[in-house]
């Protein structure tokens, strides 16, 4: 049986699952992407079948989620099943937000000056104002300065660029954090790991 890493994306209405064998190039993940929409809490499980069988899922040796922001519902689904593999495989869990994983391409945006300065991520939601987040990427290497968060009505960060998700390069880019952290051997305790929500407090899931 091989050892696995797996990555769960569904901060959007399109479900992003790769996998990857621990000792493959990520290269060679595989990569699979659905839109669901509200059919995510009836597919979630058997969209993660397609590309491993239930019966090889004790092969996964550490798992990454997307922890939004994104809608409550898809990133709470994915969020509580990741949580609930990792308790029950005894492996490490790390949630990344879906900003800090499109910061790196999203970077590419800014004037070559300010490439590898601080810039922020910017959501703008119906009616409930906008969310940030705050990055610095070099080469390719993200800090996340600031998580996302719901923005006060005169806060305006500079420079700053529109979300924009790419749930295929965004799930391999969550694999390929999910791959950086087992080579450091990092630990990745399950129970820490929630979802961003930043319009309604979240609590333990």
């Amino acid at each position: 049986m091989s050892d696995w890493l797996l990555a769960l994306h569904s901060s959007t209405e399109t479900l992003g699952i790769a996998l990857s064998a621990v000792e493959a190039p990520i290269e060679e993940a595989r990569v699979l992407t659905c839109s669901l929409g509200r059919s995510l809490t009836n597919e979630l499980v058997v969209s993660l079948q397609q590309l491993l069988p239930a019966d090889q899922w004790s092969g996964i040796r550490r798992m990454a989620v997307a922890t939004g922001p994104g809608g409550f519902t898809g990133t709470r689904l994915t969020v509580v099943l990741a949580r609930t593999l990792a308790q029950q495989l005894g492996i490490p869990l790390h949630g990344i937000s879906s900003f800090a994983l499109m910061a790196p391409r999203l970077s590419k945006q800014l004037p070559a000056e300010h490439q590898q300065s601080p810039f922020s991520i910017v959501q703008t939601l119906p009616r409930r104002g906008q969310v940030a987040g705050r990055y610095r990427v070099s080469n390719l290497d993200v800090q996340e300065l600031e998580s996302p968060r719901l923005l006060a009505a005169e806060e305006q960060p500079s420079p700053s660029l529109p979300m924009a998700v790419d749930v295929p390069m965004d799930v391999l880019q969550l694999l390929r954090r999910c791959r950086d952290c087992h080579q450091l051997q990092l630990p990745g305790p399950w129970d820490s790991v929630l979802p961003i929500y930043p319009t309604s407090p979240v609590g333990p899931v």
